[in-house]
């Protein structure tokens, strides 16, 4: 069968002279380029040809599984401009690492991923000028895996769609950071042990939505999502969750290990590392030394300890749209625990990650994780 090829791909290049709104006027998720890419599948012939075109609508038929059962997973990072006016990516090996694995959890087909940033690389080319100057914007980009087989029976889908869109964005933050309160409701719960937490399912998404709007009815930004009867901790709304505590030794930067209930972050997986090169001195952050990073079950008794023992410093989720977001109270069984930020809204370890992961994304200083779509 074919296999996923960047040599095949075939641009038509669209006739629009939409250009890129002024950057004040970007909501995130609502400003698309010119272009997409797509790339068919089916399980007789495999990968078909890639294709650029106008960005356009899918035409599919009313039966397809996708409408029915839900193969469907995507993917979000950003694309990045340089001081010198380079198009950056950050880490994209990761992101279709990650996608392979979700596509393999829906019975979906796999593909070379080096092949699709290259397609990927090629489709930031051509839709360049939407790729923002501005401080703090970037272009989003969302490659999506769905079957799209015509059937309503029940099984591995015979045919897949892959495309690829592309959306200008601001910056998360305005000039004030405004720490989220979450709601900690051990009866909702996101995800559990041998499903499908773990992969970046479309699925996973929208059952999050209710709990969410019923959390805000109640001043709550976000939803801390428990599991099992100890009230353990496994993420924050739709990111990855960083708790920061105060040891006799030191702080400690605890997350939860990836036990199949945890998103794999291409963000939670960057602050780790320089989480743990900064302890190894291999690089600098304005913290100190004795920091012990641990992927590790946390509960909310300890939580909840920790608070009343004046040694919870700091909370925070991480993601690809924010990198971090301060968290300032949880609200659980009854009553607020109080989450410290200084006066920049962030915690210090926070506040530190962020800077010195957007150095690296907007290519402020050189990384092995910024790659240049020249490259």
């Amino acid at each position: 069968m074919s296999t996923l090829s960047a040599s095949r791909l075939e641009i038509t290049k669209s006739t629009s002279a939409r250009k890129c709104p002024p950057v004040n006027e970007l909501v995130f998720g609502k400003t698309f380029t010119n272009h997409m890419l797509t790339v068919p599948w089916n399980i007789e012939s495999g990968w078909g040809t890639p294709k650029i075109e106008a960005y356009h609508p899918l035409s599919l038929d009313p039966s397809a599984v996708v409408f029915h059962y839900a193969p469907c997973l995507f993917e979000g990072l950003k694309a990045y401009r340089d001081p010198k006016g380079e198009i950056r990516l950050f880490r994209p090996d990761k992101n279709m690492e990650r996608m392979n694995a979700s596509a393999h959890r829906l019975a979906l087909p796999q593909f070379d991923g080096d092949e699709l940033i290259k397609l990927i690389k090629k489709l930031l080319e051509i839709d360049q000028e939407w790729v923002p100057s501005e401080p703090g914007y970037s272009l989003y980009i969302r490659p999506t895996l769905i079957g799209t087989q015509a059937s309503l029976g029940i099984s591995q889908s015979t045919e897949a769609l892959l495309f690829v869109i592309l959306s200008p964005v601001g910056p998360y933050y305005s000039s004030v950071v405004k720490p989220v309160a979450l709601e900690a409701n051990p009866d909702r719960v996101r995800a559990w042990p041998g499903g499908s937490g773990s992969s970046k399912l479309g699925a996973n998404y929208a059952p999050c939505i209710l709990p969410q709007m019923e959390s805000a009815s109640k001043g709550y930004q976000q939803n801390l999502w428990l599991y099992g009867e100890e009230h353990w901790l496994t993420e924050v709304g739709a990111m990855n969750l960083f708790i920061v505590l105060r040891n006799d030794d030191g702080l400690e930067v605890v997350t939860p290990p990836l036990n199949g209930m945890i998103l794999p972050g291409v963000t939670r997986d960057s602050l780790l590392s320089l989480l743990r090169d900064h302890v190894a001195g291999k690089n600098s952050l304005p913290l100190p030394k004795n920091i012990k990073v641990s992927e590790r079950e946390i509960k909310m008794g300890e939580i909840v300890d920790a608070a009343n023992a004046g040694r919870l410093v700091e909370a925070f989720g991480s993601g690809t749209a924010a990198v971090v977001s301060p968290v300032d109270r949880i609200g659980y069984k009854g009553s607020d625990i109080k989450v410290p930020v200084t006066e920049s809204g962030f915690g210090e370890v926070a506040e530190a990650l962020l800077n010195k992961l957007k150095s690296i994304q907007w290519g402020h200083e050189e990384h092995p994780w910024s790659v240049p779509i020249s490259s």
